[in-house]
């Protein structure tokens, strides 16, 4: 798949997929916030990702993380009000920020009132605007995988696949009649971690397309993430991984 051979952590079950995730995620925590004050992290939305935020806020994890000096940005969102079920945002707002009293001054929601493009103009500006001079390196972007090789939204045979800047675009998707606002895969690649969180035996064809199959970004985008800093870690299940040649 990528240049640096993503790094595999296969679990039996779900929910050993989510503690190991949420060990990650405080161990990169830890590590941030000691090297440079503050955690940087890139929101996924989806089913997968809400177990892992109720797992965060609950009392095992929420005490291990210094949450006063995390900032949350998300990786994608859905063109639809804050309120809406379908926001990614609400979702990370109700099982995650509001559980643990993030402050509003350490969260980074995709301004969807605006039209899609300049939504993703004013997001890109903002990632540009925290990051002040240096280049936009997320301590950590979190990731999913959709049955059909799609991540964040990088949606298959859509121009932001091959879009080269380092920034944030609105992707037309077609099929559904729907914009949604997602960050480029390089400024995804820019990140110190990525992380992909991928359970259950609907993914097990994705999986081995995106980590075995011949490169082809067209058809399976998650291809794409190659991060700079080294491997992608993929968190699965046996059920996820179930499909693939090499472990």
């Amino acid at each position: 798949m990528a240049k640096n051979n993503p790094s595999l952590h296969v679990f039996a079950t779900p929910d050993e997929v989510l503690r190991a995730l949420a060990e990650y995620f405080v161990a990169a925590a830890g590590r941030a916030v000691a090297a440079r004050g503050h955690f940087v992290v890139a929101l996924s939305g989806g089913s997968s990702p809400k177990k892992l935020y109720e797992l965060l806020a609950s009392p095992a994890y929420h005490e291990q993380v210094a949450w006063e000096q995390v900032y949350f940005f998300f990786g994608d969102e859905r063109n639809v009000p804050q309120t809406s079920p379908d926001s990614n945002y609400l979702m990370a707002k109700t099982t995650l920020l509001d559980p643990l009293g993030i402050r509003p001054a350490q969260v980074f929601a995709v301004d969807t009132r605006l039209p899609p493009a300049e939504a993703a103009a004013q997001y890109g500006v903002a990632v540009e605007e925290f990051f002040e001079e240096e280049k936009a390196e997320f301590d950590l972007v979190l990731l999913g995988l959709g049955d059909n090789a799609h991540t964040a939204s990088l949606f298959p045979h859509t121009p932001v696949l091959h879009d080269k800047a380092v920034g944030v675009k609105e992707v037309w998707l077609p099929v559904e009649q729907v914009f949604r606002i997602t960050f480029t895969a390089p400024l995804i690649n820019q990140a110190r971690a990525v992380a992909f969180l991928v359970y259950g035996a609907g993914k097990a064809e994705a999986v081995h397309q995106i980590l075995e199959l011949p490169r082809d970004v067209e058809q399976y985008p998650a291809q794409l993430i190659e991060p700079t800093s080294g491997p992608a870690d993929w968190f699965l299940d046996e059920a996820a991984a179930k499909e693939l040649q090499k472990r």
